[in-house]
């Protein structure tokens, strides 16, 4: 599983092949042992099969469902007919092709409409984005096809909330804003994980904190040269407005 978005009781789902929908079934909820421990139970309704896009972040915008389509680098709604009917790529990946040419992942909603994207280069190359991986990551406004922000580390999940456009510079573990007039990153707080996944709840922000990989896909980024006792995995919660630390939810794996 890859993408997850909610919205008024609706969630989806991307997956290696398929996007999923679900809906909440309060009566269903209250059926569940132990009686009373469930808010919510989230039975499938829906599914597309988009073959292997590389599904990444998801969104709803009203009533529409938006995918981040990685191997075709765009953004697509998904089809009863098709694998996928594309919306949106940048404006320098010159055709739809299954070769991850940028490797764009996260997509932002800002007043009802698929608003804000994130890409690790500015490549028209099958995986040309792995060369730059350090700063050649992007943040673009998808109304305008404008770059807004350069030199990111593998940036992931922007997000819009209370009037400020966040994003995660995941490469250095990083939690920041971007000023819309000038492009600017300005970092509200650094994590010891590969930052992935970004949820709002009041005045509280939830960063999904990852391991990484030892591999060539994650050479050469700040977040790698940690020693691995130094890098967790988890779910961080930020204060919003001061940026400070409120709460740590990690996952371990226990040897035996």
């Amino acid at each position: 599983p890859m993408g997850l978005a909610l919205q008024a009781g609706r969630l989806a789902l991307g997956t290696e092949l398929e996007l999923l929908t679900f809906s909440n079934v309060p009566a269903v909820a209250r059926q569940l042992e132990p009686a009373g421990s469930h808010d919510a139970a989230f039975l499938p309704r829906g599914s597309f099969v988009t073959g292997d896009v590389q599904v990444h972040e998801i969104a709803w915008a009203g009533d529409a469902v938006y995918f981040v389509n990685t191997r075709f680098s765009c953004v697509c709604t998904p089809s009863q007919e098709y694998s996928f009917v594309p919306v949106w790529r940048p404006p320098f990946v010159s055709a739809l092709a299954p070769e991850d040419r940028c490797h764009l992942n996260g997509l932002a909603v800002r007043d009802g409409r698929p608003a804000y994207a994130t890409a690790l280069a500015e490549s028209d190359t099958p995986a040309g984005w792995r060369d730059h991986k350090r700063d050649g990551g992007l943040l673009l406004d998808i109304a305008s096809s404008e770059i807004i922000t350069r030199g990111l580390s593998m940036p992931h999940s922007p997000r819009w909330h209370a009037g400020r456009l966040w994003v995660l510079n995941s490469g250095e573990g990083g939690v920041g804003v971007v000023d819309l007039d000038t492009g600017r990153y300005q970092e509200v707080a650094r994590l010891p994980g590969f930052t992935r996944g970004l949820a709002f709840h009041g005045r509280y922000a939830f960063i999904g904190l990852s391991q990484i990989r030892e591999s060539a896909v994650f050479s050469g980024i700040a977040i790698a040269e940690l020693p691995l006792e130094q890098r967790a995995c988890g779910v961080w919660v930020l204060g919003v407005t001061s940026g400070q630390s409120v709460a740590f939810i990690q996952f371990q794996d226990l040897v035996q």
